[in-house]
């Protein structure tokens, strides 16, 4: 997995045609990644999705957040959320998709324009919310994909369509699988 050259930035903007193409009201979930401990990943066939737990078996709650005063879990950042398009760019190869580190991927325009904080969407039998807490990558993004990604995804133009993600939080339990139609409601 680590022989991947990272993409330059000339590449990695070659890709915007096709990350602005994501379909704005209906998406597909394409992966669903647990983390059950420190840079340990699980890709499912299924997942539930709980309102105190957020991907169940995923260790969110046990994690922490710099962003809370206490330290603890901060409760809108449940769950984080990548576009299919970005990481399928990024990354270049779908096995490489769980180290970006986030726990569901979707085929939809995550653009703060298209899915504003508020936002409802149904995946499954679950409804997530999209939270007003910013998604940005690390320096574990910068070593898996390279520190041109790193500023692709965090540019202006990257922050402004959300390239590395979204924060989201569960606020109706269900169970979640990969194909699952991703609505706005």
């Amino acid at each position: 997995m680590n022989d991947v050259k990272h993409l330059a930035m000339p590449a990695l903007e070659a890709g915007l045609d096709e990350i602005r193409k994501s379909p704005r009201d209906s998406g597909v979930l394409k992966l669903i990644v647990r983390r059950p401990a420190v840079d340990a990943r699980q890709v499912l066939e299924e997942g539930e999705l709980d309102l105190a737990e957020g991907l169940v078996g995923d260790t969110w709650n046990m994690r922490g957040s710099s962003r809370t005063a206490d330290g603890s879990s901060h409760p809108d950042m449940q769950l984080n959320i990548m576009s299919a398009r970005v990481i399928a760019l990024v990354a270049q190869n779908q096995n490489r998709w769980p180290l970006a580190g986030d726990q569901l991927f979707i085929d939809m325009d995550l653009s703060a324009e298209n899915l504003p904080s508020g936002t409802r969407l149904a995946i499954g039998s679950a409804v997530i919310q999209v939270t007003d807490q910013p998604h940005t990558g690390c320096k574990k993004f910068v070593s898996r994909f390279g520190l041109d990604a790193m500023k692709f995804v965090n540019s202006p133009l990257g922050k402004q369509l959300r390239l590395r993600g979204l924060n989201a939080k569960v606020i109706q339990n269900g169970v979640i699988r990969p194909g699952d139609a991703v609505i706005k409601i």
